[in-house]
């Protein structure tokens, strides 16, 4: 089983190639430039460095979202594109879903926060449990949602267990997190911080197993709420309709 795997979702960009339980390439770069002027070029390096034919590729694993919404569209536009035209199935992996796995094997709890703005994070609660000899199994305790930094902080604190904070929301919120935070707490190291293609791979393996994928021509990138331009024109059309 060989996967091609994309994360457009946030401010890093991340190609990866999986084949069974073997990461064979990962290209991942966190820099001031775009994703419109990284993604496809990375991958198309990454493609001639390990000789790879994509047309060997069984399956497209792609973070769906939520995210960046500039990110989410320039991913899953690259990721549909390359289904159609190689006739692959896409699999859409929960962006909080893979970040959470970068951690796969730390049995504490384990909260992605990513910056959604306006004092709101994207965001989830898993907690890895040990399936004997087959590794670790994720366990989903909050599914990702859209919520305010409180909100989370208030289930962790009723969880009563040491959590581990990873997501590009930790600089962002971190001295709230320090005046909110009531349990024992720690952050992700720099090296496994931020979205991974290879993380989105290994999952999506599992799911394509699951059987949790679907054609290129269905797929859609999962936003969880409205852009600002949607929110203004929701805005503005509801003040129309009280004049």
């Amino acid at each position: 089983m060989k996967l091609l795997a994309l994360d457009s979702s946030g401010l890093v960009a991340s190609v990866a190639v999986m084949e069974d339980d073997t990461m064979v390439a990962e290209y991942t770069m966190n820099y001031k430039k775009t994703h419109s002027q990284t993604l496809v070029p990375m991958l198309d390096q990454m493609s001639k460095m390990i000789e790879l034919d994509l047309n060997t590729i069984d399956a497209i694993a792609i973070a769906s979202g939520p995210g960046s919404f500039t990110g989410l569209r320039i991913g899953s536009a690259t990721a549909k594109g390359l289904g159609l035209a190689l006739n692959k199935p896409i699999i859409p992996v929960p962006t909080v879903d893979a970040l959470a796995y970068n951690l796969c094997g730390n049995t504490g709890v384990i909260c992605p926060i990513m910056d959604a703005r306006r004092n709101q994070v994207y965001t989830g609660i898993y907690q890895f449990v040990s399936d004997g000899c087959e590794g670790f199994v994720m366990k989903t305790l909050q599914t990702q949602t859209a919520v305010l930094i409180q909100d989370i902080v208030s289930q962790l604190n009723e969880l009563g267990q040491p959590v581990i904070f990873i997501g590009d929301g930790v600089p962002v919120f971190k001295e709230q997190l320090k005046e909110l935070m009531k349990v024992p707490y720690s952050f992700a190291p720099a090296h496994l911080s931020r979205q991974r293609a290879a993380a989105v791979g290994a999952l999506g393996m599992i799911y394509y197993k699951e059987g949790k994928f679907e054609s290129a021509a269905l797929h859609e990138p999962e936003y969880l709420r409205m852009s600002q331009a949607e929110r203004e024109r929701a805005e503005n059309a509801k003040l129309q309709g009280d004049a």
